[in-house]
């Protein structure tokens, strides 16, 4: 990757990351104000979606609605936003915002894993030490059940592992079927547009309405989170382009900290021994992952 690159695939990994990090924090302020996880998950989509809209629509940028089009945004729909919202804003009362940010950690695991099974890439000794490592940091998070105030569910604990699987499914997909000629900011919009309209589904199932008047009670902290995720959305595919899945998947560090500051320091979380070092030794895992020089398979 030429410096110039490599540069600016570092600015946009932190600024994204930061802005993903804020979602956890924001999340459990929503349902504190009784706002459940289809609702605020489709505020973040429906409402990102609609801003982007409006920002291609100020550039005349055509959007496009061919077959390949629409299967990218149903595929990214499902994997990168509608899976992991519903489940990390539905674990975030029994976990602690911050405890739910650490699976983000794991998906750059996850990723390279997938990359392996899939074929186009080949670990040698320290990429699998790397994969090992990240799993049992992975399990101590889990069995420190977090909060030392609150300690989680294990169901809950487990279940949210389905949050940094999504994630690298999603990371991989993204690569692998990112249609000719995509545009970012136009494939942004409309996997956000097709996750609007999974959730309004997942509202009208899980909830049994529209959560419109639940959100009309907090604005401030809607407007607040639409802007957020309509800048994170248009950088994120940026991203994509610059860093590629696996670059890309390192977000989870970034916003896993953000979250866990936040938690701790404003939302008065406070977390034990054993999950902190869980989140290190993750750490330690996908340092590994990253230094390790083993084959690439081109496919």
């Amino acid at each position: 990757m030429p410096p110039a690159q490599r540069l600016l695939a570092l600015r946009l990994l932190l600024s994204t990351g930061i802005l993903l990090g804020l979602n956890a924090p924001m999340g459990k302020l929503a349902r504190e104000s009784g706002i459940s996880a289809a609702g605020w998950s489709l505020a973040i989509s429906g409402g990102g979606a609609l801003v982007l809209l409006a920002i291609l629509g100020l550039k005349r940028q055509r959007v496009g609605f061919d077959a390949q089009h629409l299967r990218y945004y149903i595929g990214t729909a499902l994997l990168s936003y509608v899976i992991p919202n519903l489940v990390i804003y539905a674990a975030i009362p029994h976990l602690g915002a911050g405890m739910a940010a650490i699976y983000f950690t794991l998906s750059p695991i996850m990723t390279l894993t997938f990359s392996i099974l899939l074929g186009t890439r080949r670990p040698g000794a320290l990429g699998v030490f790397g994969i090992l490592l990240g799993c049992v940091g992975a399990l101590i998070v889990v069995f420190s059940k977090g909060r030392v105030d609150q300690p989680a569910d294990l169901t809950w604990a487990l279940g949210a592992l389905v949050i940094p699987l999504s994630l690298a499914a999603g990371n991989i997909y993204r690569t692998i079927d990112w249609p000719e000629g995509g545009v970012p900011l136009v494939l942004a919009m409309g996997s956000n547009a097709a996750a609007a309209l999974f959730l309004i589904i997942a509202a009208l199932v899980f909830d049994g309405s529209l959560p419109f008047a639940a959100l009309a009670t907090s604005p401030g902290l809607v407007v607040a989170q639409i802007a957020i995720a309509a800048l994170m959305f248009a950088l994120f595919f940026r991203l994509q382009v610059a860093g590629g899945p696996v670059y890309l998947s390192q977000i989870g560090y970034v916003a896993a900290a953000t979250a866990l500051i936040i938690g701790t320091f404003f939302l008065g979380e406070h977390y034990g021994i054993a999950t902190w070092g869980g989140a290190l030794v993750i750490v330690a895992g996908v340092i590994a992952t990253t230094f390790d020089h083993g084959p690439k398979v081109q496919r």
